[in-house]
């Protein structure tokens, strides 16, 4: 299948140009950013985790009391459509469901509102050969978020500005820090390797679960690799070989310079380098099935 000329978005039950879709300003998600999102890779035209995705979304929308818009084949139809629509290959397709629009500006909830569904299919470049060759850049910073980060809110403006902070010292992710311990980054979840031992927190209304997160424990379960779940302190860190984040888009990557010092050897350690290719198989796997 041909990629379009424009990128083709799903708008409340319809396809259309992205550029043409537009939401109302008195939507809720514009307004109070009241609403909730998911990201999922596909790769070689075949999502990945798209089961354990939705039900990540159905969790959120469950915790803020949005009426869930469809069915589990439903959302599987719309976004089987979306990612053929935008030509199949490697994309990461963007869901994003709103409380609806209001009759006017009010924090209260009126009744009757229809939730806002909106997606969109993004390319999803390959990642870059120098992550896997020197890693990445990543300082510590507090974690100033909200105390219900399980959900997946689209109101995200304390990981944007966490995020630009840690740009601004020139690194590419923050790990954030709460009462001594890594919770998880702006937009990834944290692993470590401590005492040969792969280390990642425990889920907790503090923390996103990764969809991600857990294939990479699958894989490692899988292969007889030794894990923990347990909180993950910022003294503990300091002794780790390894520092890797995981996300749908970024895949598994190697931290290999936090807070201006090197972790470990400085580049992408042994156990990254096995998890990184049972991961590259699992992908290549759902290709081509």
């Amino acid at each position: 299948m041909t990629t379009p000329e424009r990128p083709l978005a799903w708008l409340d039950g319809q396809l259309l140009p992205l550029d043409e879709a537009r939401v109302p300003v008195l939507d809720r998600g514009f307004l109070f950013g009241d609403g909730v999102y998911e990201v999922l890779p596909v790769y070689g035209g075949h999502p990945c985790r798209m089961d354990e995705h939705l039900e990540r979304l159905a969790t959120s929308l469950a915790a803020t009391g949005i009426p869930n818009p469809y069915d589990r084949p439903g959302w599987r139809r719309l976004l089987t459509q979306l990612a053929e629509a935008n030509g199949g290959g490697d994309l990461a397709l963007y869901l994003q469901v709103t409380r609806g629009v209001a009759p006017k500006r009010d924090h209260a909830v009126a009744p009757g509102l229809v939730p806002t569904v909106f997606a969109m299919a993004m390319p999803l470049p390959p990642r870059p050969a120098e992550v896997a060759e020197h890693g990445i850049t990543a300082v510590t910073l507090p974690d100033t978020r909200w105390a219900l980060c399980q959900i997946k809110a689209i109101t995200l403006l304390a990981n944007v500005m966490q995020k630009q902070a840690a740009t601004t010292q020139g690194a590419d992710e923050a790990l954030l820090v709460r009462d001594g311990r890594v919770v998880e980054a702006t937009a990834s979840n944290v692993f470590a390797v401590i005492d040969d031992v792969l280390v990642t927190p425990p889920v907790d209304p503090g923390m996103l679960t990764g969809v991600t997160r857990n294939l990479v424990l699958e894989l490692a379960r899988a292969d007889g690799i030794e894990y923990r779940e347990e909180e993950l302190l910022m003294t503990r860190l300091a002794t780790a070989s390894e520092i890797w984040v995981t996300s749908s888009t970024r895949e598994v990557s190697p931290v290999t310079t936090l807070d201006g010092r090197p972790v470990g050897d400085g580049r992408p350690g042994p156990l990254w380098r096995k998890i990184n290719r049972l991961y590259q198989e699992y992908k290549a796997g759902l290709a081509a099935a």
